[in-house]
């Protein structure tokens, strides 16, 4: 069955890439209505974030914990479990297809989904290379998009420029998040495939995620609004 459409306010993911929770907290009540969906990682999930992530889902929020989850199938499917009983709606595992397998087991049948990391968007032929990784980006997460439509996750992350093959491989009903997006304007600081917003919907990416051009932004709000105006051109 096809999935239902994705409001548009629901494709823009703000990444809280800070280092407390009190930021983070006055950062969403800075962004506000604009800001449905928020992205939580390392940095602000060892600092208290896990906690602040259910403050989200009972105000309301969709959360995507970003965690890259990769282990033995145990540990991995045990931890899974423990997420989707935060009610959290997204979670990143590494796209490994022991690990991939363990999420799909550990996920149950609640509302969480299992988002593959292919390869990451600060990577380029070179950094695989460096990590004894045979192929080219493209090739490399070409298999992997393959990998993960067979076991059964429910998404791929993978950069905006890798976004229309992913989808010619996985179909209509896998989807993709995109990080690495950078509105016009926005310097691409550490990622080295990015893509404008309008560019990352009309390429097949389902959800976009957006940190220092809304976080560092003088006023996060206009800066949320913007970038959604920018999705909106995507047609």
């Amino acid at each position: 069955m096809t999935r239902p459409a994705i409001p548009l306010e629901e494709r823009l993911i703000v990444a809280l890439d800070l280092p407390s929770v009190e930021e983070a907290r006055a950062l969403v009540a800075r962004i506000g209505e604009p800001g449905r969906f928020y992205k939580i990682g390392y940095r602000l999930g060892f600092s208290g974030g896990l906690g602040f992530a259910r403050e989200l889902v009972d105000a309301g929020k969709k959360v995507f914990l970003d965690f890259k989850l990769h282990d033995i199938a145990n540990t991995v499917e045990e931890g899974v479990a423990a997420v989707a009983a935060m009610g959290v709606d997204l979670l990143t595992v590494h796209a490994y297809p022991q690990t991939m397998r363990a999420a799909v087991a550990g996920r149950g049948e609640g509302g969480l989904k299992i988002l593959a990391v292919t390869v990451l968007t600060s990577w380029d032929d070179a950094d695989l290379a460096e990590a004894g990784v045979s192929g080219d980006v493209g090739s490399v997460v070409a298999r992997r998009a393959e990998q993960a439509r067979a076991i059964g996750v429910d998404g791929l992350v993978a950069a905006a420029a890798e976004a229309a093959r992913i989808r010619a491989i996985v179909g209509p009903d896998l989807l993709i998040v995109t990080p690495g997006i950078r509105p016009a304007g926005a310097a691409a600081g550490d990622q080295k495939r990015v893509m404008g917003p309008a560019d990352a919907l009309a390429a097949g990416a389902d959800h976009l995620v957006v940190g220092r051009p809304i976080t560092q932004a003088e006023d996060p709000r206009k800066a949320a609004e913007a970038i959604l105006a920018e999705m909106a051109g995507a047609g």
